[in-house]
């Protein structure tokens, strides 16, 4: 019987490679792949030098073809454009799905299709479910605190046909521990942190690197004017440091109008709603009734809320902090994405 030939994007992080030693365990054909996409400074631990080297040292150690695939361009105009376009609109992007949907399940893909390969892997914390009709749908990892189902929300049956999730079955303490047992190089490395291409502590000096910065003004839930600004591109929703006033109670940034650069600030209760929009709305199937009882995630490692939703409307069953415009809003029947959408 034909091996079934696997193309593994390996980022030079434990997970990727404990998933490369797994499928070549369980008798896969596997090939792995780092994915170049940015060519600059970043101390996220993530997309560097240093990474592509760790990758291809433990494609060596497991014996296996290791290749470097040049995305620059790619990841430029899918995930680094649109991330300084929607903080210079008032917006806060969550670059790392765009990269997910455009670059790893998008532009990898068909590479991996044009090459031949019968499917892709990676090391995300997640597993592929099947429901009775032997549909695909993704859910939660078995680790919780690393669940990261909530950035693969946008996939459908296309993509998770040709998909494998090998550690979303095993805690991160799990994944190490094998990887101790291969005598992996990334066995105890650090994971990756914050957004690859913009360095720590350095996102208003990245997008203002690349748009220009408009000065308005600080208004609170009246209109009245209290303070100003230098830049909406420093500011999201549910900000509560870094507002430069002091009013002797804590303020939250509750709205970013970008067309009149202008920034409301209100209290925590202020802050709360119980219902938003969604844009860019994806269900795997179908949506959900609108009378359906469903959890919403809003984000990476947030709490999951109680809520129905009603097309692209989402009604909490309890008041929550809003959400800023731009986040992801993935839905879960339990521990199964359902779909989801962006922020309007």
């Amino acid at each position: 019987m034909t091996k079934r030939e696997v193309l593994v994007a390996m980022s030079g992080g434990v997970d990727s490679s404990v998933a490369a030693a797994m499928l070549l365990d369980a008798g896969y054909d596997v090939t792995g792949v780092t994915l170049r996409l940015w060519g600059g400074e970043t101390d996220s631990g993530c997309c560097s030098v240093a990474d592509v080297e760790d990758a291809r040292r433990v494609a060596s150690q497991l014996g296996i073809a290791h290749y470097v695939f040049n995305l620059t361009g790619e990841f430029d105009q899918a995930v680094v454009t649109p991330y300084v376009d929607a903080y210079a609109h008032g917006q806060t992007p969550n670059p790392c799905v765009e990269c997910n949907r455009s670059i790893k399940f998008g532009a990898l893909l068909a590479r991996a299709d044009a090459l031949g390969f019968d499917a892709i892997a990676t090391g995300h914390h997640a597993r592929i479910v099947f429901d009775a009709g032997g549909h695909p749908a993704v859910a939660r990892g078995a680790d919780r605190g690393k669940d990261q189902s909530y950035v693969l929300y946008m996939l459908g049956e296309r993509e998770l046909s040709r998909t494998l999730l090998p550690v979303g079955e095993l805690t991160k303490n799990e994944v190490r521990a094998r990887a101790r047992e291969l005598g992996l190089r990334t066995a105890t490395k650090a994971e990756s942190m914050d957004v690859c291409f913009v360095r720590r502590e350095d996102r208003t000096t990245f997008v203002r690197a690349r748009v220009r910065a408009r000065a308005g003004e600080l208004v609170d839930t009246a209109g009245r004017v209290v303070g100003r600004h230098d830049g909406v591109e420093q500011f999201t929703v549910g900000q509560r440091r870094g507002l430069g006033v002091a009013m002797g109670s804590p303020r939250y940034v509750v709205a970013v109008d970008a067309d009149r650069a202008r920034v409301t600030i209100g209290t925590r209760d202020d802050l709360l709603t119980d219902r938003f929009e969604l844009r860019d709305v994806v269900w795997r199937d179908a949506a959900p009734p609108s009378d359906a009882r469903v959890q919403v995630q809003c984000r990476a490692h947030g709490e999951p809320l109680a809520a129905r939703v009603d097309g692209t409307v989402v009604r909490l069953l309890e008041r929550a902090p809003r959400v800023a415009p731009g986040q992801v809003v993935a839905v879960y029947d339990g521990d199964v994405v359902l779909g989801g959408g962006i922020a309007a």
